[in-house]
């Protein structure tokens, strides 16, 4: 019996190696075996006579989408508020809406609706915010699995500066993690991910708590870093002691002491990006989110060039499409328009901003993201116009890029197994 995640794919195949490179093959060959890329080739390999061939001629095959940092709650705000800015914005929409994630029922209406969009917008890796409600995050657990798709999801933790209804017993909220991380650290696609939302919405014994949790389980850390000069101003208020807003997390173990993803990173000193840079840490870009709640321009360029790990995020409610190509363009533009003022700050390339919406990404789960022998087979197909067929595969992943929709990804994998088809 032939098994159902073991072909060879033959089509217009591209992908970033790194990020400075596309490697394309027109009419090419990728081969499948149990769920790992064993070659990409040229030629017709020798494999194609013993595994079925998959003909995707005239198609695009490309490695599927990382969006690193998005909030799964707020998939039905999206839109909302985007008049605010962001502690306007959360307290006029996102800590009304969370709530209602107490209720099951009302986990199991919405979360089905995201996961289907995120799967055919064709994001095979992601990182997420669920709720401070341990059944309902367990219930967007059980539908990523479900579906067949990798992510890392946060329990969120809140004990002080929150809305009452979002507001938990500390050690309520620390022994609800340890539960949430032990149900899921052995799940082959969806593993848990140690969340305060962010400093001020945390007091001392709870990140203390989770930094001992982060460290005790060798789990990853996300949260957000200097997004908007009132959030950052406030955190200077609450923790007078830190030098800087990254400071807190630090001295908490939870900056880079086990695998940290930090979302926005727009408002850094050179110093603060050189201790990113040391540490590891990741900066999550998310340009839609920050042009909406007018929070500002990341310095993508700058953090490249100290040697930042910078992937890509939509950070939806704030952000307002899952839709990662559009994140790609945006993150261009935003480097567009920081290179008008300063001009030593280069904008991004195309085959930059896709590496990191892939491999970037993607490496933060593991070998997923890239076509290179042994990684995840995590692809997409998508459908190339007619009258874009005599362009170069380069050429047919630019219009894709920044013309292109949901509805052109035609089949999406991770393993090698369709979750989209």
């Amino acid at each position: 019996m032939e098994k159902q995640n073991s072909f060879v794919l033959h089509g217009n195949i591209i992908y970033t190696p790194d990020k400075d490179n596309f490697v394309s093959l027109k009419n090419g060959y990728m081969v499948v075996e149990d769920g790992k890329i064993t070659a990409v080739a040229a030629e017709k390999p020798a494999a194609a006579d013993r595994l079925p061939i998959k003909d995707c001629r005239g198609q695009l095959i490309m490695p599927g989408f990382a969006d690193m940092h998005l909030h799964a709650p707020q998939y039905i705000q999206i839109g909302m508020g985007m008049d605010y800015k962001l502690l306007d914005w959360l307290d006029g929409y996102t800590f009304k809406e969370e709530p209602k994630f107490a209720d099951p029922a009302y986990a199991r209406e919405i979360y089905p609706l995201f996961v289907d969009e995120l799967a055919s917008c064709g994001t095979t890796s992601s990182t997420m915010f669920a709720t401070i409600h341990q059944e309902s995050t367990d219930i967007l657990c059980d539908l990523l699995a479900q579906k067949g798709l990798r992510a890392y999801v946060g329990k969120v933790n809140m004990d002080t500066n929150s809305a009452p209804a979002l507001t938990e017993d500390t050690t309520s909220s620390l022994q609800a993690t340890e539960e949430f991380i032990n149900k899921w650290q052995n799940h082959p696609l969806v593993k848990p991910i140690i969340t305060p939302r962010f400093v001020p919405s945390v007091t001392a014994e709870m990140m203390t708590g989770l930094g001992e949790l982060a460290k005790k389980y060798q789990i990853p850390v996300q949260s957000h870093l200097s997004e908007n000069p009132g959030e950052i101003q406030l955190v200077k208020e609450l923790f007078p002691e830190d030098k800087y807003y990254m400071s807190v997390y630090e001295r908490f173990g939870l900056f880079g002491q086990t695998p940290t993803l930090m979302a926005h990173c727009i408002h850094l000193s050179a110093e603060e990006i050189a201790i990113m840079a040391q540490t590891g840490v990741y900066a999550v870009h998310c340009p839609a989110s920050n042009l909406n709640l007018s929070s500002g321009l990341m310095p993508m360029r700058k953090m490249l060039d100290a040697g930042v790990k910078v992937v890509l995020g939509s950070d939806i409610g704030a952000g307002h499409t899952l839709y990662m190509p559009h994140e790609i363009v945006r993150a261009i533009e935003v480097s567009k328009i920081r290179s008008i003022a300063n001009p030593a700050e280069t904008p991004l390339k195309l085959s930059e901003a896709f590496y990191l919406a892939t491999k970037a990404g993607g490496e933060f789960f593991g070998q997923t993201g890239s076509f290179e022998q042994g990684w995840a087979a995590d692809f997409l197909i998508t459908d190339v116009p007619s009258y874009q067929q005599e362009r170069t595969v380069d050429e047919q992943l630019q219009y894709f890029i920044y013309h292109g929709t949901a509805q052109d990804i035609r089949e999406v994998y991770v393993n090698g197994l369709a979750v989209k088809k």
